[in-house]
């Protein structure tokens, strides 16, 4: 063990290695007489079909071929399984395809509507077709409706249309009930959406649409799903978290409904890993911010229970919820669930932990046992591995937010004595999204080398209830600054960090914090913005439909607000900022164009600030390739260590 300045620690987990442990899974689903799943390789910068039977996984589709949805940009539910196949999304064309399981088969098209993209695919065994959230630009507009696609004659019908945005279409297993959600504009899917319902008819036509939960735009409302019971489920923030609710007599009641035997305040008193005795639903977010369709993170059982995958304090829990309100915590040693599935001897999801790769678990229902049935892989030992610590901080209004720290950490090298490590403060994207206590590879990229990360969750990140959530409203620029900066604060005063030597990241809208920090704060010695927002109204004017309103919310109207526009524009403070930034930018970037990052770096360079830009002409908002990912990481650091001195 040697003795070296923190922030150049020698170390064998290279920015290659960080890249290509980016793998990822995505959208599970029971069938074919196994798991499906769609698998994110950063070497093929592309999403694969894979399927797991009889102890064996196998790839569906073939070399060259990426299943990835587009609508509103960040797509989700790119396949379904049906009868003997799946019907998917493919990335390039955003058509749909039908491709079978027998080796050597050829995606078949479904659809060749070249001005339409597709997802949230559902497969609707009464009605033979494919159920499916249509985005469809027509006339320099962009029209969002619900579809049916029959897999026996190919023919497309129209389901519901009229409200800007559709999510999560699904029909009753007896065929005669349609629910969906909708939301119409300024509203965003975590602000305030509808759940609505329609009776399938005698001629099969749909009957009224009935509002069930979200008329007075006062709630979010995600996931809807029929139970076997035939009631209708879903995820409603009503109460302040997004809780499952279920129908019952024609009215809505969070679980266990009000008047249950155990509406009766109990808490919950832990029994090991056995069962739990019986509780009201926690004061927890069972879902993330719905950027993404075809999200599972709440599944009704047979028996009138739930599968719940629960966040508290920013760590996943996965629960089984009795039908009389006992609950079980599953897999214990991992702390983000996503993507939940089930048949009737496992539960499946995707899973992650602070101390292995995502993988894909089986776990079975009688006992608890997990198994792993793809990643899940160790790159680092426990001698070399930095983990999460959870931190409650004050900030500003008397309020608080939460963070993640992750100190130095690497066998080889001693603590230098007197001194302590510089800090990278991780700022997540969305902004309406959030960070978890998960193996990052870029984070252990930075711990290795001698580096503390920080993982921020300021105000107005998921996952923290409702009010949390919408902390942001007319106050992006300020208050999450706010936020790192007190972090910053809070680490220096307990001695874990040298908030002399603090850098601030972050990528497209924590690119945005990051550029505001280094502006508006005198705080960090240096910062990085990977395709990072540097003029909101340049965003605005050319920002895609599902986030045309959501600068409005984040800043305010740029008329009756316009100066608080130029209050927080970094471009327009560009005079204030000292510190060195480097920059990131894909040249297909339709979120943040590369003419936005280019104006930020020309006048930052017309004032003699160091800077550094890196331009990736094939890559697009959210870097893919794996050759990128490490390019930029490996220059992020010698960027930083250069200004350590």
């Amino acid at each position: 063990m040697s003795t070296q300045p923190y922030g150049s620690w020698p170390s064998r987990w290279s920015a290659g290695d960080a890249a290509a442990a980016s793998r990822d899974f995505a959208e599970l689903r029971v069938g074919l007489g196994g798991l499906l799943w769609l698998q994110f390789d950063p070497q093929e910068a592309g999403c694969s079909l894979w399927l797991w039977r009889e102890g064996e996984p196998q790839r569906l589709t073939p070399p060259g071929h990426s299943v990835r949805s587009r609508v509103y940009e960040y797509g989700g539910g790119a396949f379904c399984v049906v009868g003997d196949g799946v019907v998917l999304v493919d990335e390039e064309d955003q058509q749909l395809y039908r491709l079978g399981v027998a080796a050597g088969s050829v995606p078949e098209a479904l659809t060749a509507r070249s001005h339409c993209r597709y997802g949230d695919l559902q497969f609707a065994p009464a009605w033979n077709a494919v159920l499916a959230v249509e985005e469809s630009r027509e006339q320099n507009r962009v029209i969002h409706r619900l579809v049916d696609l029959s897999l026996a004659d190919g023919t497309r019908r129209v389901l519901a249309e009229g409200a800007d945005f559709y999510a999560a279409p699904r029909l009753s297993d007896d065929g005669r009930r349609l629910a969906w959600i909708e939301w119409d504009r300024p509203e965003l899917p975590w602000t305030a959406t509808r759940l609505c319902l329609a009776e399938v008819l005698a001629d099969g036509s749909l009957g009224d649409r009935e509002v069930l939960a979200g008329a007075a735009g006062d709630e979010s409302v995600q996931q809807p799903g029929f139970a076997a019971d035939g009631r209708l489920r879903c995820l409603t923030d009503r109460a302040g978290w997004w809780q499952p609710w279920a129908e019952q007599g024609g009215q809505w009641h969070p679980a266990p409904e009000a008047g249950h035997p155990l509406d009766n305040g109990t808490a919950l008193s832990s029994t090991g890993t056995g069962w739990s005795e019986p509780r009201l639903m926690a004061e927890a977010d069972h879902a993330p911010a719905p950027w993404q369709l075809g999200t599972v993170s709440h599944l009704p059982l047979e028996d009138g229970g739930w599968l719940l995958a629960r966040l508290e304090e920013g760590w996943g829990l996965l629960v089984e919820r009795a039908a009389d309100g006992r609950e079980r915590r599953l897999a214990a040693e991992f702390s983000r669930f996503r993507q939940l599935a089930s048949d009737a001897q496992h539960f499946y999801c995707i899973t992650a932990a602070p101390d292995r790769l995502p993988a894909v678990l089986a776990i079975a229902r009688d006992s608890g046992r997990v198994h792993v049935l793809a990643g899940g892989e160790r790159p680092l030992s426990a001698e070399e591995l930095s983990r999460p610590a959870s931190i409650r901080f004050a900030t500003g209004e008397g309020e608080s937010a939460q963070a993640f720290f992750y100190p130095p950490r690497n066998a080889a090298c001693a603590v230098p004595a007197d001194e302590r490590p510089p800090l990278v403060v991780f700022l997540h994207g969305g902004p309406t999204s959030a960070c978890y206590p998960v193996f990052d590879p870029r984070i252990q990229f930075w711990t290795q080398r001698g580096f503390a990360v920080a993982d921020l969750n300021y105000r107005g990140s998921s996952g923290f209830g409702r009010a949390f959530r919408l902390r942001l409203a007319g106050e992006w620029g300020r208050i999450e600054v706010e936020d790192a900066c007190a972090l910053v604060r809070r680490l220096g005063e307990a001695g874990l960090i040298d908030p002399a030597r603090a850098f601030v990241r972050g990528a497209s809208a924590g690119g945005y914090t990051a550029l505001c920090a280094l502006a508006f704060r005198d705080l960090f010695r240096g910062g990085a913005s990977l395709y990072g927002v540097s003029d909101p109204l340049s965003l605005r004017r050319v920002t895609h439909k599902f986030e045309g309103d959501y600068l409005d919310w984040l800043i305010g109207d740029p008329e009756r607000d316009a100066e608080r526009y130029r209050q927080r524009t970094p471009l327009l403070h560009a005079g204030r900022i000292e510190a060195p930034v480097i920059f990131f930018q894909g040249g297909l970037d339709a979120v943040v164009v590369p003419e936005q990052t280019e104006a930020m770096v020309a006048a930052l360079r017309a004032r003699g600030v160091p800077v550094e830009y890196r331009l990736y002409p094939d890559e697009r908002h959210g870097f893919r390739q794996a050759a990128h990912l490490a390019d930029a990481l490996e220059r992020e650091w010698r960027f930083y260590v250069d200004l350590l001195d």
